[in-house]
């Protein structure tokens, strides 16, 4: 029989025509293959305390949206039970990964704090709307980055109604500031900080700008200064000692003695220790005249800008659009000052589009997969399908002992393989469980070829061909779907997230067998077969 007698059977016709169109895909779109195949690093992260479904399901949209607005390529967040999620990412470039984890070590609590009451918080801005815009500027020697943002309606009219009367006030903008916590903050660290204008301000003043900016009487952050020689050590003591029932975390800064934070541990504190950096707050001259100074970041208690309330928008007036700015480091080269504005914006545009974290994790030590181990992985799943194919085959051929059978159970077989390697791969990425599963596929699939083709080849002549195939695909329909019917709480289950991708693969390959290869291989059967005393 001619070939083209045969691939004028819809079943067939239909099965090629389904090849093609997923071939196009794949050039298009690409196959994506997983951490095991490409290479990658898994972050696992915990959560303090056991979620719902829907609790866990905010939580990976959040963790996902922080990591795709950054920038980061073709990530993968994953629930597993109650209190665990697992990253993918098919990178193993540290830069990434530490970018990754410090955008996921964050809360992403914002709150804009103004005359001691919240402004503006989270749950006002729209879903989305923060961006860069731009990433930085060059003004003189100063590099600056700026975040934009939009609030809604009702926030905005809030915000016009805390900030009336409070013009050319500023308004402190925060990204998880702490709570229940004091400072302790070494005189050194003021003795060495100037102000951006290069006026020279006393200690007192800038801690009277610092006491103003983390002013907010429902969490307030008390500042206990350490004298240089630790010599009134004593007295912020004795503070600590009486604050134990209010506060429970105290920041001290990298180096600080280890007498104090073992007194502060045996006061039952919590230490967080912040960098020197952290603990330098940055100061602007407001008035010249006066010698008045404000406090413009102080990363130690997340304080990201504090831009000046306009006139207008301290006369009542609503305003739905918003800013974050900041400058780079003064001592960094322009080249150096970019990139880090560059970073920092991206950064804070991706915890605000992502949003705050109902729960506070905990991010464990990242595994990472070489490519070189990812092809060895590769090579060997592409052996084990091949051989699973030519088993097949060869059971086949051995039970019936017609050679005319290898091809059209090998292409069949492999055009099913290419089908699910496809779908999967375009939509989502291959990973080791849907090789599983695809091997699995491959040796069920010999109990459908046996089946058709018994009812083929032994049925009664007296049967007609399209009886032998509804009787073959009556139990090849029911045991596909048996088989996907067992394979969904595999598919739904968050607790066995491993082997999610062994369900994928199984329950397509199970329906793409019953509805697309199985009948085009009963139809090259049935033209094969049709002249021995049966009709087509």
């Amino acid at each position: 029989m001619a070939f083209i007698d045969y691939i004028k059977d819809r079943r067939i016709m239909g099965m090629l025509a389904l090849l093609v169109l997923l071939a196009v895909a794949d050039l298009v779109y690409g196959i994506h293959l997983g951490i095991e195949f490409a290479g990658g690093t898994q972050i696992p992260i915990t959560l303090q305390t056991a979620v719902n479904p829907s609790e866990m399901s905010s939580i990976i949209a959040t963790i996902s949206q922080r990591i795709s607005s950054f920038g980061l390529r073709n990530p993968t967040v994953q629930g597993i039970g109650s209190s665990e999620i697992e990253v993918t990412l098919p990178t193993f470039s540290s830069y990434e990964v530490n970018q990754t984890i410090a955008l996921i070590d964050q809360q992403g609590y914002f709150q804009g704090i103004l005359g001691g009451k919240e402004a503006v918080n989270n749950s006002d801005i729209i879903g989305g709307s923060s961006g860069i815009s731009p990433n930085y500027q060059v003004i003189g020697s100063n590099v600056s980055w700026v975040v934009s943002f939009y609030i809604s309606q009702p926030a905005a009219q809030r915000f016009a109604r805390v900030a009336f009367g409070q013009g050319n006030k500023p308004l402190y903008m925060y990204l998880d500031r702490p709570t229940n916590t004091i400072v302790i903050l070494n005189k050194s660290i003021l003795e060495g900080t100037n102000v951006t204008s290069l006026l020279i301000s006393t200690i007192g003043k800038k801690i009277s700008a610092m006491q103003d900016a983390v002013a907010f009487p429902q969490s307030p952050i008390p500042i206990e200064l350490l004298s240089t020689n630790g010599s009134n050590w004593n007295s912020v003591r004795s503070f600590l000692n009486s604050s134990r029932s209010r506060y429970s975390q105290v920041i001290v800064e990298n180096g600080t003695p280890s007498y104090i934070t073992s007194n502060l541990i045996a006061l039952n504190y919590t230490v967080k220790y912040e960098s020197i950096a952290n603990m330098t707050p940055t100061f602007i001259e407001t008035n010249a005249t006066n010698q008045t100074i404000q406090v413009q970041t102080w990363p130690a208690v997340g304080l990201l800008s504090s831009p000046i309330v306009a006139a207008g928008l301290a006369n009542g007036n609503v305003s739905e659009s918003y800013e974050i700015s900041g400058l780079a480091p003064s001592n960094l080269t322009e080249t150096q000052a970019i990139a880090y504005a560059n970073n920092e914006s991206k950064f804070i545009a991706s915890i605000l589009s992502g949003g705050a974290l109902p729960v506070h994790i905990i991010i464990g030590t990242p595994t990472v997969t070489p490519p070189t181990l990812g092809k060895s992985f590769e090579y060997i799943s592409a052996v084990a399908l091949v051989l699973a194919v030519l088993a097949v085959a060869i059971t086949i051929v051995i039970r019936y002992k017609k050679l005319f059978l290898i091809l059209p159970i090998i292409f069949t077989t492999l055009a099913e393989l290419f089908i699910i390697v496809s779908i999967i791969g375009v939509l989502g990425s291959i990973d080791l469980a849907n090789i599983a599963g695809m091997i699995a596929v491959i040796g069920t699939g010999v109990d459908a070829q046996i089946i058709i083709t018994d009812e083929v080849l032994t049925r009664s002549k007296d049967s007609s061909m399209r009886v032998k195939l509804n009787s073959a695909f009556y139990i090849v329909w029911a045991d596909a779907a048996l088989l996907s019917v067992a394979m969904l709480p595999l598919l739904f289950s968050p607790s066995l997230v491993d082997v999610v991708g062994f369900a994928e693969s199984t329950i397509f390959g199970a329906l793409l067998g019953a509805f697309v290869t199985r009948p085009a291989y009963g139809a090259i059967l049935s033209r094969r077969y049709a002249g021995a005393g049966t009709d087509a």
